[in-house]
């Protein structure tokens, strides 16, 4: 009887052994591929199969990631806003990055790939802001109106926003925002609303304060001293003692006699003012009435407020400018010495002539 048959048989079984064997080593040779090496396999496999774009796409659109937005979410968005291609590819790639978002408005450009997109969300650089720079002694109209030009949104809308103190959380006494928009620069998301922006610069504010430790019922009392040293003061020295000298002012029952809250109660821009501005009543001429003004004049920053609490060890009823253009200021005890403080200012004056700083 022939045993061809037999052998036949034998070679199959090791033909199959070794295609066996042939299988698993490359099944441990992928296993080695390193992550990235997948990745751009991937990347090959979607492009060839047409579920990803490739290339730098075309236009771009505003892309917003929102505090708890997971990758099902962000990866619907990126397919609806035609960014990325479709759902199921999209998904994949996130999942295998497994990244990090940021919550903020990103520029994306429409047809790319995913791996694209995930570097730009998951880069905080690239969101997009408006950034705007609120400086100390601005008037609350003068914080609106940079508002406006860094968001768009309009000073009036500012203004109607405003209106409503009580949902801001600011103490009683308050009778405006004036003094209660700290001054800083901030950043904020486009379409941000005008009620959102002015309640991140009370907090922002709120956080100044609390930093000194004080309480909520002196909020409006310290950022109405604070503002007033704001305007009046020059050279970082002369707030503490400028605060000491009004500090010492209302202790004994003397008028501030501030130029500069009087020229708020008219409306004034400038610190300067006239005998019949000082001779119109109102809540802010603190020549007619002792005392503060009844509020802020104008946003204090962090060395106003902190003179207004830490005023400088003194005897000083009195200060004068000397020199306009660069804030020298005469601190006094009695008016005689500040009659001699005067004439410098005079003096000074008559040597620049038409001086408006």
């Amino acid at each position: 009887m022939s045993n061809l048959p037999a052998r036949a048989s034998h070679r199959a079984k090791r033909s199959k052994k070794s295609l066996a064997i042939i299988l698993a080593g490359i099944l441990v040779l992928v296993g080695t591929v390193s992550y990235l090496e997948r990745g751009a396999i991937r990347n090959l496999f979607d492009s060839v199969s047409g579920t990803e774009y490739s290339g730098p796409g075309t236009g771009s659109v505003n892309f917003i990631v929102t505090q708890g937005d997971t990758g099902t979410s962000v990866a619907k968005h990126l397919v609806k806003l035609g960014i990325t291609k479709g759902i199921s590819s999209t998904l994949r790639h996130i999942y295998a990055a497994n990244p990090t978002f940021f919550p903020g408005t990103y520029m994306i450009p429409q047809q790319i790939s995913t791996d694209d997109a995930l570097k730009i969300l998951t880069d905080p650089s690239k969101m997009v802001v408006d950034r705007v720079t609120i400086r100390e002694g601005l008037r609350i109209s003068s914080v609106y109106e940079a508002l406006s030009t860094a968001t768009g949104i309009s000073a009036e809308e500012f203004r109607a926003a405003s209106k409503d103190l009580s949902s801001f959380g600011l103490p009683k006494a308050a009778v405006s925002l004036e003094g209660y928009l700290f001054p800083a620069t901030y950043s904020f998301d486009p379409g941000i609303s005008a009620k959102s922006i002015l309640t991140a610069m009370v907090d922002r504010t709120k956080q100044e304060l609390n930093s000194f430790g004080v309480p909520k019922t002196k909020w409006n009392k310290v950022l109405t001293l604070a503002s007033v040293v704001q305007m009046e003061a020059r050279q970082t020295p002369d707030f503490y003692k400028v605060s000491r000298v009004f500090t010492n002012r209302l202790a004994q029952g003397m008028h501030l006699q501030s130029d500069a809250t009087v020229s708020y109660g008219v409306n004034g821009s400038t610190v300067s003012t006239s005998a019949a501005d000082r001779a119109k009543p109102n809540g802010y001429n603190t020549y007619l009435y002792s005392g503060l003004p009844i509020g802020p004049i104008a946003g204090a920053g962090h060395t106003a407020i902190d003179a207004a609490l830490h005023p400088a060890d003194g005897t000083w009823l009195y200060f004068c400018a000397i020199n306009l253009k660069t804030g020298e200021t005469v601190f006094s005890t009695t008016y005689a010495e500040h009659e001699k403080a005067v004439q410098l200012w005079r003096q000074w004056m008559l040597q620049n002539p038409g001086w408006n700083g």
